[in-house]
């Protein structure tokens, strides 16, 4: 019996306008047989309007003929958050470093305004906004950023 060739998926986060074919790109995707150049050419053209640096998760689908397509989603929740707030990182243990846990405020305007961003991903596009705040809330939270009205 023959194999049926099946598409591989490569899952990355790659700094906008940063892609470069060493590690962690060029190791994932030459092993897989593409070239890594062409995939960094591309995407450093679609990431160019964002603010470099600003990490992406890209999505990459390689096709049994190695060609190769890829989906960009919007930076993680985290990062966002800890830009908003101007921090460096965050937390570590929330609740322990300081008597209330808390390392920094955000108001709700802050997190709609990530929440628009976070719905424009393709996965969040049929959830209603009201949701992925209270996602945004949750991960603030766990971070040590107190939300304020």
């Amino acid at each position: 019996m023959s194999k049926v060739a099946k598409n591989l998926i490569v899952k990355l986060i790659v700094g906008a306008g940063q892609a470069a074919p060493s590690p962690p790109v060029g190791p994932a995707l030459g092993s897989k047989g593409i070239k890594a150049i062409d995939f960094c050419k591309e995407f450093n053209a679609r990431t160019a309007n964002y603010q470099p640096g600003v990490p992406i998760p890209v999505l990459i689908t390689i096709k049994p003929d190695r060609s190769f397509a890829f989906e960009m989603k919007s930076p993680p929740t985290g990062y966002l958050l800890l830009k908003a707030a101007g921090l460096e990182k965050a937390q570590g243990q929330p609740n322990i470093k300081s008597p209330d846990g808390v390392c920094a405020e955000l108001s709700l305007k802050h997190i709609y305004e990530i929440a628009k961003i976070k719905k424009s991903d393709g996965r969040h596009e049929s959830l209603e906004l009201e949701g992925i705040v209270k996602s945004v809330i949750g991960v603030a939270k766990s971070m040590g950023i107190k939300v304020v009205p």
